[in-house]
């Protein structure tokens, strides 16, 4: 299927119905009538904000410009959108993709690459895959290719020159550290639609600067659960600017400087805005605010040493969780999934599993880490234990339990959505959130550096 491109402005029809058709029909025009010239290499494509302040979507690459040539010919819009009608929802359906005329690229899962799902994979690896670390057994995941390391290089490069010359992040000691987080790579399997660098580097320094507030506020480089949530909220301003009177405001920008952690935010949010839509950047910053709302539920467990709930623990985990990253990922695709389905509720219950599987995925393989770290680090398994009386390794067990079924739901919910709303930036952005989770565990997976299995197996 041919990039869809940014959809149009939101439509004011008040039918949620008449707002789909006119979404589909506008976007299957801009494609059919005026195809964009071919831009080089996806890397030399430029990326800038052309006149009127729209970001710059790339070009279409050359595989899809015979599926354009084809459609045009049919001369039926209406055709190329039942093309990429589901032929029935299902999980099979959403992880093979649509079958129709140009929907190769649009595939939840690389072709020939199966899930695992139930004893140890090292066996089983896919042919030509090349990979570190050893998945945890039992765990249902999508293997995925290495990612590419021109790309991964480039990135890794750029995002260090940003953290030690534009906002000096970090001192010298902490270099290792930074180093063996592999946010390029990490970034770089997360987002393999991602058309240029520069669009890769959206997604990088919000990361980074996401594990700055972590580390400096909440966790081990100076993080206290004591004044979290005053440090949450003056930081948070870096995302969401205050506004003010001309008396205040100086010491407010100023503010903003005062700490990593807050010239992160400020610095990578900047970039953000130049490159995306107003409906991008204040979703993103709603997501920002429910990972800092979820910060503070674990912040006040800990100042009174409670232990949570099961459900009250995978409800903290619904919003302290990794939902800020995937729910960027049509902006670091170059294309936009307008306000109206972004906000259906079939599609936040999709991005919401996403997240809560992911995060699931770093408590499990961040497992020994926080069990070697001073105090207590709640995570799934060590809820588990507590609440349900089980020994760590029954727990650990059940929490891959937890996740699998998660991720089931996730599948399901995604299949069914994209049944009931073919729309071709739906289809993408649901491949993209797919290709997001998927990455996320492989990163996990391979990067030995922070992480290490129990030995329960």
């Amino acid at each position: 299927m041919p990039d869809p491109g940014l959809s149009p402005l939101q439509s004011s029809l008040p039918a949620a119905a008449a707002r789909f058709g006119a979404d589909v029909i506008a976007q299957i025009r801009l494609h059919v009538d005026g195809a964009a010239a071919d831009a080089g290499t996806p890397d030399e494509a430029p990326f800038a904000l052309p006149t009127g302040g729209q970001p710059l979507v790339a070009a279409a690459p050359k595989a899809v410009e015979a599926a354009e040539t084809a459609v045009t010919a049919q001369g039926d819009p209406a055709g190329l959108a039942s093309s990429a009608t589901p032929a029935a929802p299902g999980l099979e359906r959403i992880l093979r993709g649509p079958s129709g005329l140009g929907t190769a690229g649009l595939a939840l899962a690389p072709r020939g690459l199966a899930p695992r799902n139930g004893g140890p994979a090292a066996a089983t690896e896919p042919a030509g895959e090349k990979s570190e670390g050893r998945p945890i057994p039992g765990l249902y995941f999508h293997p995925v290719p290495d990612p590419d390391p021109v790309r991964v290089d480039e990135v890794s490069r750029r995002i260090k020159a940003w953290a030690l010359d534009e906002i000096q992040l970090y001192p010298e000691e902490w270099e290792g550290q930074f180093d063996g987080f592999s946010v390029g790579r990490y970034m770089v399997a997360c987002h393999p639609d991602a058309p240029t660098v520069d669009h890769l580097m959206l997604a990088t320094r919000l990361m980074v600067a996401e594990n700055a507030v972590d580390d400096c506020y909440c966790e081990d480089h100076g993080g206290s659960p004591v004044g979290l949530g005053g440090r949450l909220l003056l930081a948070h301003t870096a995302l969401d600017h205050l506004h003010t009177t001309p008396e205040y405001s100086p010491a407010w920008e100023e503010s903003l400087g005062s700490d990593a952690p807050r010239r992160a935010y400020r610095s990578a949010m900047d970039y953000f805005v130049r490159s995306s839509t107003p409906s991008q950047a204040d979703r993103y910053r709603h997501d920002m605010a429910r990972l800092h709302m979820g910060y503070l539920a674990e912040a006040a467990w800990a100042e009174t040493d409670y232990v949570p709930e099961v459900w009250e623990y995978l409800a903290m985990r619904q919003f302290n969780n990794f939902r800020p990253c995937p729910t960027i990922t049509d902006s670091v695709g170059g294309y936009e999934l307008p306000a109206d389905l972004h906000a259906r509720p079939d599609m936040q219950r999709v991005i919401a599993l996403a997240g809560n599987a992911t995060t699931i995925v770093n408590d499990l393989y961040s497992y020994t880490k926080e069990l070697a770290s001073p105090g207590r680090h709640l995570n799934l398994p060590v809820v588990l234990a507590e609440r349900e009386k089980l020994s760590e390794r029954d727990a650990y067990l059940k929490a891959v339990e937890v996740h699998n079924d998660l991720m089931h739901a996730f599948e399901a919910a995604a299949a069914d959505l994209a049944a009931a709303c073919p729309a071709p930036t739906v289809l993408r952005f649901l491949k993209g959130v797919a290709a997001w989770v998927d990455g996320n565990h492989y990163w996990h997976q391979t990067n030995t550096y922070r992480y290490s299995l129990p030995d329960f197996w």
